[in-house]
């Protein structure tokens, strides 16, 4: 794996100074403290990628080949999941940036910091090629992706340039975090410096830190806390960091607090707690909505739609229960897209990151400490027989026991009650965006922050997710990123199964028709050959419940030996009985 690690270093050569426009761009990437930049090659930015190996050495950051553009911007999107820090990735003109733009959307929705640099054929006209380079030129190619980045700019002198990159890295650093996007002209990034720009003071252009919420309106929050019989924390988008993992399980103790955590988003509480009563929610269920009535107070971590949450949980009818609200999402609500959900009313609104609130509360209402880790129950792995959704979820978790393993994505219908959230890297939640394709480039990025940290990195994809998307597994086995990726394999788009069929029970016709247009079968893909010639080790597929446990520790082995690998599991087409409907 070592050997792999080493691919791509250039040959020694006369680099030279600092001296085309494209050399600053690659030196402020070097500065920002950019480590990788996904990409596929483009001549938009052929001097920008002569830079990062010519100039830079290809090295800090250093370049990650990729398949497609939605694989590059997905691999940056898993590293923040990660990381809580932006990765670049790089898209060729604004055929690329098409290609790229559901990634983007992804990570707009999921809150993912990312500085994605694009390039547009010149913008004088003059110096345009024939053909290639004016059907690659746009006039205002941000358009594109502008609804759904924090911001955008291109660019037209070098000092101008390095000025645009740090602002656009601090903006994307900055709560709430989101993509940010650079379109640089071939014309800029081919010209000859005259002089080196003035390089920005990065200590002086630092993401600013988040405020703390309110003094006043943590007061009254921590008096209707304090006071409530039944208090409920739903915690939704939170961070990565132990310590605010432990303030959050402070908060919960000290309030006697129970607490609802969510599938979409990451790891947000232990799932064996006391306080934890129910495995994380993906559709919200009668336990869950019967958990909400029945709350007198709720602090919302900034809960992934509160409001719809809430009209579920009544029934459309008024919400009983006061609430407290900590989010800074509303700050990126347009007019565009609606993924700022429903509106709720809210009794205290703390105007500020979950976590900072988190800690205000823990301060005004005298809470420091938590109870020691409780363990998660041991599972019983499936019996013999076929699989379903279910055993692989207790196959997968017996096989992870007693190993550091961070799960980047579950599939729909994943049986929350098979769920051993520890810690705050355990689960890394879902795409944001809800699309398909996302899953394989979104585990590649995360696997590749996580590599060197002693977690093993487990994705358990959906075959239809894994189909749109492999291609993206090939830049894992180039650069040996270990990785462990399981499908679950039901050769169907089943999700839409049972919308085809809730229509046809509307209608009066006939639901057994559900399958057609769906299934992805006669002929099947064969999922280990395609894997094995990306470059990654691929046994055959697994079809019986008793095999799967030796199957995970095998493989669970070899990645953390450095491999990376597919297990293709064959399951019955279904969601576990807890799912059944909620999809």
């Amino acid at each position: 794996m070592a050997e792999r690690r080493e691919v791509e270093r250039p040959a020694a050569g006369n680099v030279g100074a600092l001296s085309w426009t494209s050399d600053a761009a690659a030196e402020m990437l070097r500065r920002l403290g950019i480590e990788h930049v996904a990409l596929v090659p483009g001549s938009s930015y052929r001097g920008l990628h002569d830079s990062l190996v010519n100039y830079l050495g290809n090295e800090r950051p250093r370049m990650m080949v990729c398949l497609h553009e939605e694989h590059a911007v997905a691999i940056a999107h898993g590293w923040a999941k990660v990381t809580e820090r932006p990765m670049a990735a790089a898209v060729h003109a604004n055929v690329g940036l098409m290609h790229a733009s559901m990634a983007v959307f992804n990570a707009w929705c999921d809150r993912a910091p990312i500085l994605l640099l694009g390039a547009t054929g010149p913008v004088d006209a003059t110096r345009r090629r024939p053909w290639i380079d004016w059907i690659h030129t746009a006039k205002d190619q941000g358009a594109l992706i502008r609804d759904y980045v924090k911001w955008d700019a291109q660019p037209a002198s070098a000092q101008s340039l390095v000025d645009d990159m740090a602002r656009g890295f601090k903006l994307a650093s900055e709560a709430p975090m989101a993509p940010v996007y650079v379109c640089l002209d071939v014309g800029l990034q081919e010209s000859a410096l005259a002089e080196a720009p003035a390089f920005p003071d990065l200590e002086r252009r630092r993401p600013a830190p988040s405020a703390a919420p309110n003094a006043e309106a943590v007061t009254r929050a921590a008096g209707l806390l304090r006071g409530a019989e039944r208090p409920l924390i739903l915690a939704g988008r939170v961070s990565r960091r132990e310590d605010d993992w432990q303030r959050r399980l402070a908060l919960a103790e000290g309030l006697n607090a129970r607490v609802l955590t969510d599938m979409k988003v990451a790891a947000a509480f232990p799932t064996a707690h006391r306080l934890h009563p129910l495995g994380p929610v993906f559709f919200m269920a009668e336990p869950a909505k019967a958990l909400i009535r029945e709350a007198d107070v709720i602090l919302s971590l900034d809960w992934l739609d509160l409001g719809g949450t809430l009209a579920q949980a009544y029934d459309g009818g008024a919400v009983t229960a006061r609430i407290v609200s900590a989010s800074l999402d509303e700050r990126l609500a347009n007019g565009w897209s609606y993924d700022h959900q429903a509106a709720a009313d809210v009794d205290v609104e703390l105007g500020a990151l979950p976590d900072m609130a988190v800690a205000a509360l823990c301060a005004e209402l005298g809470f420091s400490a938590a109870e020691p880790a409780q363990a998660p129950a041991p599972v019983t792995p499936p019996a013999a027989g076929p699989i379903d959704l279910t055993a692989l979820a207790r196959a997968t978790v017996a096989a992870a026991a007693g190993r550091e393993v961070s799960f980047l994505r579950l599939p729909l219908g994943w049986p929350g009650s098979y769920f051993p959230v520890a810690g705050p890297l355990d689960y890394l939640g879902y795409d944001g965006g809800a699309g398909l394709g996302s899953g394989p480039g979104m585990a590649v990025g995360s696997a590749l922050a996580l590599r060197g940290s002693g977690r093993l990195p487990v994705a358990v994809l959906g075959d239809g997710d894994f189909l749109m998307g492999a291609p993206a597994l090939w830049t894992a086995a180039h650069y040996g990123v270990p990785l462990l990726i399981v499908v679950a394999n039901n050769r169907s788009y089943f999700n839409d199964e049972l919308h085809q069929e809730r229509v046809a029970r509307q209608r009066g016709r006939p639901v057994g028709n559900r399958w057609i247009g769906q299934r992805l079968d006669q002929p099947p893909v064969d999922i280990p050959a395609l894997s094995r010639s990306f470059g990654l080790e691929a046994p055959p597929r697994i079809e019986r419940a008793e095999d799967l446990v030796p199957a995970l520790m095998t493989a669970l082995d070899r990645v953390a030996a450095g491999a990376q690998v597919v297990l293709d599991v064959a399951i019955d087409p279904g969601y576990a009985s807890e799912m059944v409907d909620k999809a």
